[in-house]
């Protein structure tokens, strides 16, 4: 199976409001802010704009971002927020975090198609000083609703929180393949220290070691604290259009060289514990085989990956998943600075999750672009192509960006 829009779409541009725990104002108001950025950066005016994607979970509706009062720099004066006049594609993807890559898949396939010409991509939320997600699930309505009673399997035996569910996967990862709270710290500290040099990562200039992680205080065993990422007010925007038009723009394209979505069998939202095995996540290997396929890439031809690393034991197996090493080697494959810049396989140079914004992986494409642009803070010499991925143990998503041929 190869996708038609592989290698013949691009990121043209990307924009983003500052990074937060409180950032005082609406998101709404952050996501015209990171929309409009990102048009500008695609030097593109607002009223270009013919379609528009983002999350199921986003309370930013298209037509609030496009008519409306405020105008921003983009143009488009009274005509809307962002000055959009008219849409003639807009959708949504599923399944939160996962949903990340997934978007600019469904904006790939969208001006390949020809259902639109420029597509913005966006994701906006006071995920800290309003919703705080990872507090738990509890105190919402009941009632029989499907994801309800799904939870009724798991929320009576005191998992309440992502933290909880994941620290299931990570107990079982540990016994088989002898990993240890250590390996996973090394995710961690290696996100630490490129955020330290990235002035726009909220942990800039705050390194940690591995020792303070470990003394870092529990929050569901297996899970430090340091194992977790950070809540953030941010937002963060896209915009997707054809290679073809890319090149008459003055911004820098980021090849969409491949994206791809998976949910594996038997999946549920966090919860896949009744599989065979739970140390893998198949739904990522479903996107990874996808990737490959489409772009006659591999492991060996990825000079970064911005991996989606919302807890860092889910790190490891998507470095598995993805062939660069196999099930249960990736506690070896991360030691000894391999994934830090200067290292085999430097992730998330930006920071991440855990270093820069949990903005739901898409400050991590954001991140792509700039590695393929050779303007990222903590740029990777030689990059070629770079994987990013999505929000993992739920229906995910990937792609891969690549330099313009």
């Amino acid at each position: 199976m190869t996708m038609s829009f592989a290698g013949k779409t691009a990121i043209v541009g990307i924009g983003a409001t500052e990074f937060s725990k409180n950032s005082g104002r609406s998101t709404l108001r952050l996501a015209v802010e990171c929309c409009d950025a990102a048009i500008r950066d695609a030097g593109l005016s607002a009223n270009q704009i013919d379609g528009m994607v983002t999350f199921t979970v986003d309370v930013n509706d298209e037509i609030d971002l496009a008519p409306g009062k405020v105008k921003c720099k983009s143009g488009g004066g009274h005509a809307g927020h962002n000055g959009f006049k008219e849409l003639s594609h807009f959708s949504r993807i599923h399944h939160s975090g996962g949903a990340a890559c997934g978007t600019i898949h469904q904006a790939a396939m969208a001006v390949h198609s020809g259902a639109c010409n420029y597509a913005l991509v966006y994701r906006a939320f006071n995920e800290r000083s309003e919703t705080r997600f990872g507090t738990g699930v509890t105190g919402g309505a009941g009632g029989a609703t499907p994801v309800m009673v799904e939870f009724g399997w798991s929320l009576p035996f005191g998992m309440l929180t992502p933290a909880s569910w994941v620290a299931m996967f990570a107990t079982r990862y540990m016994h088989q393949y002898g990993v240890t709270s250590e390996d996973f710290g090394r995710v961690s500290v290696a996100d630490r220290k490129h955020a330290a040099t990235n002035p726009k990562a909220f942990f800039y200039q705050k390194p940690i070691t591995l020792e303070e992680h470990q003394a870092s205080r529990w929050i569901v065993k297996p899970l430090h604290l340091l194992d977790c990422c950070q809540e953030s007010d941010g937002g963060q925007a896209f915009i997707v259009t054809t290679l073809e038009r890319a090149r008459d723009l003055p911004s820098s394209p980021a090849v969409i060289a491949s994206a791809a979505q998976g949910s594996g069998e038997d999946q549920h939202m966090m919860t896949s514990y009744y599989r065979d095995d739970i140390t893998g996540i198949p739904e990522m290997g479903i996107c990874a085989r996808q990737i490959w396929e489409d772009t006659g890439l591999g492991p060996d031809d990825i000079q970064t990956a911005i991996l989606y690393d919302h807890f860092t034991p889910l790190a490891l197996p998507q470095l598995e998943e993805f062939g660069f090493c196999k099930p249960g080697e990736a506690k070896d494959f991360i030691k000894d600075g391999n994934i830090e810049l200067g290292g085999g396989l430097p992730i998330n140079p930006n920071g991440g999750q855990l270093g820069e914004a949990y903005i739901h992986g898409m400050n991590g494409i954001a991140e792509g672009v700039r590695q393929v642009r050779g303007s990222a803070v903590n740029q990777v010499p030689d990059v070629e192509n770079v994987l990013v991925t999505a929000g993992t143990a739920v229906p995910t998503s990937a792609l891969v960006l690549s330099q313009p041929q």
